[in-house]
């Protein structure tokens, strides 16, 4: 079995917009041998709480536009730490970054063939990597400043 035409019309639309608020390292996987609940699951993550939602909101409001899909399932809106957006064909998963280190869903699905996505959710792989660098890079030179 493998992912239906639906399942990646889903995925290029929901990555895609998930590119467009800036998501790192978006991937995708055909876990239709392994489960039978869905077809794909979709992986990307943000550096905080607000981008998370808004990541969210922006693949909810393409795939009802521009497929006319709505999820039958929205888990984890409280913190914005984890949201889940169950479509059926495809299952979404939006992480903060922390939670998409320690949660490590990739090593989970490694097995399942990782499927094409376009050209703009492609490019965000390792940024969550440069982020966090920037981050430490940046917090150094405060505490270095603070020495003084």
């Amino acid at each position: 079995m493998t992912a239906t035409d639906r399942s990646l019309e889903l995925l290029a639309t929901a990555a895609q917009a998930a590119a467009d608020k800036l998501a790192h390292d978006i991937i995708a996987y055909d876990v239709s041998d392994v489960l039978s609940i869905t077809d794909a699951f979709l992986l990307a993550s943000a550096p905080n709480d607000r981008q998370v939602k808004s990541i969210v909101d922006e693949i909810e409001e393409r795939l009802n536009k521009e497929l006319d899909a709505k999820p039958v399932r929205r888990e984890g809106d409280r913190d914005a730490r984890w949201i889940l957006l169950d479509y059926v064909d495809i299952v979404v998963h939006v992480q903060h970054s922390e939670e998409r280190v320690f949660y490590a869903l990739e090593r989970l699905w490694k097995d399942c063939p990782e499927l094409e996505l376009p050209a703009d959710a492609k490019a965000t792989r390792g940024k969550a990597e440069e982020h966090a660098k920037l981050r430490a890079a940046e917090e150094a030179a405060e505490l270095g400043g603070e020495l003084r």
